[in-house]
């Protein structure tokens, strides 16, 4: 039929495929991107336009939004593109960095090893959530004076001026006081070639390489079980990093922290109800992917760049979208209630 060539042709167009290699490539970096997107634009307008939310609520959770979608950037440019990258290095490559006892049944092509090195790449969200959510909390008043020209505090200025957020926030950009990118060493060459063998030590080592022909069937849902763990572990972090801030008013702590965890909880509750019902009612769809490409032997990394952009678009239109003028609202009001109930 004309819509089954249709349909074929969109399947194995080149263009399709090789963004879903990227992806699968690049999956922290993805999710980033799209992290920045939405938080810059999306999030921070749903928040704007919350009603009945007191003005100076609005700017703190409007300010969260922004500085989390940068700083997460940041440190994914920083950290997690050359490891992305080592692992790349590997696949393409993996007679230089793996021995031949390990090639014979724990090679790029089979399951088991693209299960370890997609942990290896998501694993880095999950060890700069803290740092993140350090940096996070302590460039909203940054961003609170610098762009909104809003001070809570009469002594916000010196507060932001005490934290040297300049050169902090230059440093993990890699920018100069010029404000120029700085000519740091690139991960390419000889520090990219030792990335690269620290890896490939983990994916020959026994114990890891057991593990994961243990647990490979579980590749369609590792990033979104990693995604999971980090959100939870973001948010644990910036309630932390929030009640111990001198810059942020009482008041406003408790209804920013009121937001983050209403927001985590039901992204993490319906992101992963959604996910479920969108990959079960796909699964036809992705059947007549894997039949028109079964010769082509990238296949698995097209499959793992599907299981990458599902979660990340659901979690995303959850957090990004559908959320922020819920949780705006209802922080509000719930810190309201409780003090009156405290009253």
């Amino acid at each position: 039929m004309h819509i089954d060539r249709i349909a074929n042709k969109i399947l194995t167009n080149k263009a399709v495929l090789n963004g879903l290699e990227k992806v699968s490539d690049h999956g922290t970096s993805f999710a980033a991107g799209t992290s920045l997107l939405m938080s810059l634009g999306v999030r921070t307008f749903s928040i704007y336009n919350t009603p009945d939310v007191e003005k100076e609520n609005k700017f703190y959770a409007m300010a969260n939004s922004i500085t989390s979608g940068i700083v997460k950037f940041g440190i994914v440019e920083a950290i997690a593109l050359p490891i992305e990258n080592a692992v790349t290095r590997i696949d393409k490559n993996s007679a230089k960095y793996l021995k031949d006892t390990t090639l014979k049944n724990f090679n790029p092509q089979t399951r088991s090893y693209k299960f370890v090195t997609q942990v290896i790449k998501l694993s880095t969200g999950l060890l700069t959530a803290i740092p993140k959510s350090i940096l996070t909390i302590a460039l909203i008043p940054v961003v609170m004076n610098k762009i909104f020209r809003y001070n809570p505090l009469d002594d916000l200025k010196k507060a932001a001026e005490r934290f040297p957020y300049k050169n902090e926030s230059a440093r993990f950009f890699n920018i100069n006081d010029s404000g120029q990118k700085s000519k740091e060493p690139a991960f390419t060459g000889s520090i990219g070639d030792k990335i690269s063998n620290g890896i490939s030590k983990i994916i020959e080592n026994k114990k890891v390489q057991k593990l994961a022909k243990k647990y490979e069937m579980e590749d369609e849902d590792i990033y979104k079980h990693i995604t999971a763990l980090t959100d939870v572990l973001l948010t644990s972090a910036s309630v932390w990093q929030t009640n111990r801030s001198d810059s942020i008013k009482e008041n406003c702590k408790r209804v920013l922290n009121y937001n983050n965890i209403i927001n985590t909880a039901i992204t993490i509750a319906l992101g992963y109800w959604l996910d479920g019902f969108v990959k079960n009612h796909t699964a036809p769809g992705i059947e007549k992917f894997k039949e028109v490409n079964k010769h082509n032997p990238k296949l698995p990394k097209y499959i793992e760049g599907i299981n990458i952009i599902r979660p990340t678009i659901i979690f995303a239109f959850i957090y990004y979208g559908l959320l922020p003028m819920f949780s705006t609202y209802t922080s509000e009001k719930l810190d309201k209630f409780l003090n009156k109930q405290h009253n």
